[in-house]
């Protein structure tokens, strides 16, 4: 990341801007920064500027205390501020739930993208895990027990315990247990994990919502749900993709979306 900003209460945002057209925000999910996001937006570099960014609490952005989902909202509006004034959003997994919500929030926001958000009211007995893995997270967190949290979490995802263990005796394990806090803040920014009706009833702009046609039939679900929910909303399935979506799939999707907006 070669740029920085400063967002509404201080903190240090550093973020990298690649590429020529419309502005896009790029929001990563859990476990992630923004060079995670990085070969999406050389994907969409011909046809966009695309913004990639480290959300607060992971690479080299600061983090405050203590943390609200209204200050990341802050980020975005301090980004979008320091990128030019305007911008859409495209945001994957829970990073989808932070661009619903800035776009809810009245930011200068032209169009929203967000790639299965995992809502858990479409997972039998998704909202009560969501609650368990809440309260166990921020124990192991508060014990600064971050190996166990990262474990925590990715067994959430489904992840097979023997690929548990293999991940933490390899070289990339100090880098997720670096990042092992932030995922209180994605834990926040989805709440109880059900669908947020009545806030995404109030998204003022256009909204895309994508999904894998090869995740599980409860993140396509949720996809539908989130493009029915908000006032303009648009679904899109990707054939043969799942939840680690391939940049080459998605950036064409994005592109035209968001350059139909900017023309």
């Amino acid at each position: 990341m070669d740029k920085k900003t400063t967002s509404a209460d201080g903190t240090p945002l550093a973020y990298r801007v690649t590429g020529e057209g419309p502005t896009v925000i790029l929001v990563s999910g859990a476990m992630s920064t923004g060079g995670t996001l990085a070969p999406l937006a050389l994907s969409l570099s011909d046809r966009c500027r695309t913004v990639v960014y480290d959300r607060r609490g992971r690479g080299a952005s600061g983090d405050t205390p203590p943390y609200t989902v209204e200050r990341e909202v802050e980020d975005l509006a301090a980004l979008i501020a320091a990128v030019g004034g305007e911008a859409a959003l495209f945001g994957v997994s829970s990073g989808g739930a932070l661009v619903l919500e800035a776009a809810a929030s009245g930011l200068p926001v032209g169009r929203a993208a967000v790639y299965e958000v995992p809502y858990a009211d479409f997972l039998a007995g998704g909202a009560e895990q969501q609650a368990v893995y809440t309260a166990n997270l921020s124990r192991l967190l508060e014990a600064g027990r971050l190996g166990d949290a990262v474990e925590l979490f990715l067994r959430l995802t489904g992840l097979a315990e023997q690929m548990i263990q293999r991940a933490r005796q390899s070289p990339m394990w100090p880098g997720m247990e670096a990042v092992a806090p932030s995922l209180a803040h994605d834990a926040a920014v989805l709440g109880d994990g059900l669908l947020p009706l009545a806030r995404l009833a109030e998204i003022p702009v256009p909204v895309l919502s994508v999904a894998g046609g090869m995740s599980p039939a409860w993140m396509r679900e949720a996809a539908l749900a989130v493009a029915e929910a908000v006032p303009d909303g648009t679904f899109l399935e990707l054939a043969g993709q799942t939840h680690m979506i391939e940049p080459a799939a998605l950036a064409p999707v994005l592109a035209t979306f968001f350059t139909d907006f900017a023309e």
